[in-house]
């Protein structure tokens, strides 16, 4: 079974995002459009090191990850935020304590640890983020796969990714590897 993909390279992160919002919008799902994975996921699974993106935008066996909106990222990291603030509230919710002193003493204490812990982890994924993309920003911007299903889709996504990538937009067609073949 063939399978066609739409290709294009961008060189601003806010242009990928609009377009993945666009393509989101016109029916697209998340998992049908992914960006090349980092430069060590492509050295274990290719073999060997790339110098430009150019390089790997039409070869199947190209390591690739969904790609996260900078809004998904925020939702990430509003979700860690709540869960670490409001987890020390639950368990002290249940715990029976002689002392309400004590109790507000220790959901006072595991709510700020809780809050810092989140702002540490919201770094940490922002900074992973944006290392990954710079990454590939160096070496020639950020290559983007989305997976075309009809003739209509195809045309869908080629109008959004020119109206918003800098180079590079194409289809390509390839027959999927199967597992056993590897």
């Amino acid at each position: 079974m063939t399978k066609t993909e739409a290709v294009a390279i961008f060189d601003d992160v806010a242009r990928l995002d609009e377009a993945v919002e666009a393509l989101i919008k016109a029916g697209f799902h998340k998992d049908d459009i992914s960006l090349l994975a980092s430069e060590a996921a492509v050295e274990e699974k290719l073999g060997h090191r790339y110098q430009r993106v150019e390089e790997l935008e039409d070869d199947p066996k190209a390591p690739r990850v969904v790609y996260r909106t900078l809004s998904d990222i925020a939702d990430d990291e509003r979700s860690i935020a709540t869960s670490l603030t409001l987890l020390p509230a639950v368990i002290a919710a249940g715990t029976v304590v002689a002392s309400a002193g004590v109790v507000a003493a220790v959901i006072t204490g595991a709510a700020l640890s809780g809050a810092v812990l989140s702002t540490v982890l919201a770094r940490w994924l922002d900074k992973s983020h944006a290392d990954h993309l710079q990454e590939q920003l160096e070496r020639g911007g950020l290559l983007v796969w989305v997976t075309l299903s009809t003739p209509e889709r195809r045309d869908t996504a080629l109008r959004i990714l020119m109206e918003h990538a800098t180079s590079d937009v194409h289809v390509h067609e390839f027959t999927p590897s199967t597992p056993d073949a590897e």
